[in-house]
């Protein structure tokens, strides 16, 4: 499976030499792949896309004055969000 914005923050971890970054990166959506068979295209995508706005959101602590990383955070975090709404159950009438 292939994820635009994984191969975005994969090159931006290259950028700032974050090597072992890039490694669990790689791994994460390796374990991720043998998945989607079983949970769907965009369940893993979700998952992915959550990944990587946690590790952008400590990237932005480590580098406060990289505007990349805290621009490329922003577009992540609202197609994670995007996509996060497909899978939220529809609230109960009757509890409202």
């Amino acid at each position: 499976m292939k994820v635009e914005e994984a191969e975005k923050v994969r090159a931006l971890l290259k950028e700032l030499g974050e090597e072992a970054l890039i490694a669990r990166l790689d791994s994460f959506i390796a374990l991720n792949e043998g998945l989607e068979t079983k949970k769907g295209e965009d369940y893993i995508k979700l998952s992915i896309l959550s990944f990587l706005e946690g590790l952008l959101m400590t990237l932005k602590m480590k580098y406060p004055g990289k505007g990349e990383v805290a621009d490329l955070y922003e577009e992540i975090r609202a197609k994670r969000a995007e996509l996060d709404e497909l899978f939220r159950k529809p609230a109960m009438q009757n509890l409202q």
